[in-house]
C-alpha cells in the first residue's frame, strides 16, 4: 500500500491533479494514505482553467495548506513512499533543487529524497532556460524523476482530457501505481 502526498502548485496544467486525484480514486487499493497540498495560485488557476473549485473535493485524501509543517509527510518518519508534484512550477523545482524547504512541498520533497524515495515532479513551463535545466539535473542527480507534461500520441487520444491523460499515465506508472493504459506494442 502506498502513502501518496500530492502538491499542486500554480503552474498552468490544472488538468492534471485533477485527473491524477481522479485516477488515484479509482484506486484506493493501492494507496491507505493521500495527502494533498495545493497553494493559493494553484487554486486560482484551477478556478481559471477548469471554472470549479473541485480541487477540494477529494473526500478520500487529507488536505495539509502549505506552512503546515506537523505534516506527517514533513518527517521521514511519516512514511510515505511517493511525492508527485504536478503541475510543479519552475520556482517550486527552483527551491527543491537548492534544498530551501520554506514551505511543505518544499520541505515533504526534501524529505522524501533525503530517505531515497519517489519524488515526481510533473513540470509544465516551455521553454526551459539554462536554470530550469540545471535544477532538472540537480534534482534527478538527487534521485528525483522529472516527468515533463509531455504527451504522447501512441493511443491516438481524441479529447483533451486523453491527451492529458497519457502524462498522468506515465507519472502513476512512475509512481508505482497499477492501471490499465495504453502499452506500445500491446
Amino acid at each position: 500500500m502506498h502513502k501518496i502526498v500530492v502538491a499542486i502548485t500554480g503552474a498552468s496544467g490544472s488538468i492534471y491533479p485533477k485527473i491524477l486525484l481522479n485516477k488515484l480514486q479509482s484506486v484506493k487499493d493501492q494507496w491507505s494514505s493521500l495527502g494533498i497540498i495545493i497553494t493559493d495560485n494553484a487554486k486560482l488557476v484551477w478556478k481559471t482553467e477548469l471554472e470549479n473549485d473541485d480541487y477540494n473535493s477529494f473526500d478520500d485524501a487529507a488536505y495539509f495548506s502549505k506552512n503546515d509543517f506537523m505534516a506527517p509527510f514533513a518527517s521521514g518518519s511519516g512514511d510515505y513512499d511517493t511525492m508527485i508534484i504536478v503541475p510543479c512550477s519552475m520556482g517550486t523545482l527552483g527551491r527543491i533543487a537548492s534544498g530551501i524547504s520554506d514551505d511543505l512541498i518544499s520541505r515533504a520533497a526534501d524529505v522524501i529524497l533525503k530517505e531515497r524515495r519517489k519524488l515526481i515532479c510533473v513540470v509544465r513551463d516551455t521553454p526551459y532556460n539554462l536554470i530550469h535545466l540545471r535544477n532538472m539535473e540537480t534534482i534527478t542527480l538527487a534521485g528525483g524523476i522529472i516527468c515533463p507534461a509531455t504527451p504522447s500520441f501512441y493511443s491516438k487520444p481524441k479529447t483533451i482530457e486523453e491527451v492529458a491523460s497519457t502524462v498522468i499515465d506515465r507519472v502513476l506508472d512512475l509512481g508505482g501505481i497499477k492501471i490499465k493504459t495504453y502499452r506500445w506494442g500491446n
